[in-house]
């Protein structure tokens, strides 16, 4: 971020230093001396004591939540302050949280090696073929979508008792033969690498401060999560309000995600659409508005089960909840597109360049789209599928209810 043989100025007051469990043994002349000009240094109690020999300022611990503290770095600005934060502040640390309150020409930032570092180089793993993950304050099941045979996975976890729980996880998939080592507080003097097979899994006393790599050996049949849109849809549960597969991989083409972008679904139902929606990327969020209660915890179990666990779930009637969610970049309509103010209330909400997909079988919703084609424009299509069904001893096409679909985007 800048060059370590500087030295906090009024232009860079505000430094940040990765501490690793060496502690102060670890850290260049720099960033040494970094801490000990600091007026103010902040970090957890654990990175505190790490450098309690060099802080000569007052000491800070984080609070809850974080960000009651960033006030008080604040009222510091133009004089030294310290944050001390695990290995690299960048990498899932403390440094995104600082970049929202603070900006990068204020900051000096000295890391370490990320924990995923010291873990890929204890195992000898080329880090670009390795799937990074964090479990620390996050849902256990978001590395479901990671969990392909021949997969490599680091995951911080959130305590002790992370790698017990992933164990579970990866055997109740039919993955129980996958390979899981347990590196312990990396990098220190109680650092301790063991490994287990996650059926086998009996490792206890194991600390708090831990990156678990997985190595996937699936059976075959696990429920592993393609990375093709158009899951099966015996992989969510339903009570017949689903977008079918062929049908969902024709919207979510439509959708078109991107990174970082914010879908509502409006008529979640078993949130398939919602659900693979996220599990394009990352980065990609989703809100499901939904009715009914009932369905609406269908599909959160839904998400959790297929690697979904950041799927919001609002539960009422469109247009009437829709007042104070946040703008989306893209919305889908399973049901409902006739309802009245439902079209309007999405419309007024999306943002400019967005794209809406709404899908309906009735010939009243096929003439409700019809009037919005005539008005705002985009593309309808239409989606007829047939399969193979037993006819007595032979076999014959039955065709499924067509689906209109309207794909428009707003200018």
């Amino acid at each position: 971020m800048v060059n370590p043989g500087a030295t906090c100025n009024v232009a860079r007051w505000l430094s940040i230093v990765g501490i690793g469990e060496d502690g102060v043994e670890g850290l260049s002349e720099p960033a040494r001396r970094l801490i000990a000009q600091a007026e103010l240094v902040v970090g957890g109690v654990r990175h505190l004591d790490l450098a309690a020999q060099l802080v000569r300022g007052e000491r800070l611990a984080w609070p809850s939540p974080l960000q009651l503290a960033f006030e008080q770095i604040a009222v510091r600005r133009g004089t030294p302050v310290a944050v001390l934060a695990s290995g690299d502040p960048f990498n899932y640390g403390v440094g995104k949280q600082l970049m929202q309150r603070f900006d990068a020409t204020e900051m000096l930032c000295v890391p370490q090696p990320s924990a995923f570092s010291l873990a890929a180089a204890r195992l000898g793993w080329p880090l670009q073929d390795v799937a990074q993950v964090t479990l620390h304050g996050r849902a256990l099941e978001g590395i479901i979508r990671h969990l392909t045979p021949g997969a490599r996975i680091l995951a911080l976890a959130w305590d002790g008792s992370t790698a017990g729980k992933l164990a579970a996880l990866l055997t109740s998939r039919r993955m129980g033969r996958s390979r899981l080592t347990v590196l312990e507080a990396i990098g220190g003097p109680q650092e301790r690498v063991r490994g287990v097979t996650a059926d086998e899994f009996d490792l206890s006393d194991v600390h708090p401060l831990t990156t678990l790599a997985i190595e996937v050996e699936a059976g075959p049949d696990a429920p592993v999560i393609p990375l093709t849109s158009g899951l099966a849809d015996d992989m969510f549960e339903h009570d017949g309000q689903i977008t079918k597969r062929d049908v969902r991989a024709v919207t979510l083409a439509a959708l078109a995600p991107r990174p970082g972008e914010l879908l509502w679904d409006v008529g979640l139902g078993s949130g398939s659409v919602a659900i693979e929606w996220l599990l394009r990327h990352g980065a990609l969020r989703a809100i499901g508005i939904e009715a009914r209660q009932d369905r609406g915890d269908r599909a959160m179990r839904n998400a959790l089960a297929l690697g979904a666990p950041d799927l919001k779930v609002v539960i009422g009637r469109a247009p009437a909840v829709l007042a104070d969610i946040e703008p989306p970049d893209a919305v889908f309509i399973g049901g409902g597109i006739s309802e009245p103010g439902v079209f309007e209330a999405v419309w007024s909400k999306l943002r400019s360049g967005g794209r809406l997909v709404a899908n309906v079988i009735s010939l009243e919703g096929e003439g409700r789209l019809s009037d919005l084609f005539g008005k705002h424009g985009g593309e309808l299509i239409r989606v007829a599928v047939s399969r193979i069904e037993p006819v007595g001893r032979m076999h014959g096409w039955r065709q499924a209810m067509p689906v209109t679909q309207w794909r428009v985007t707003k200018p």
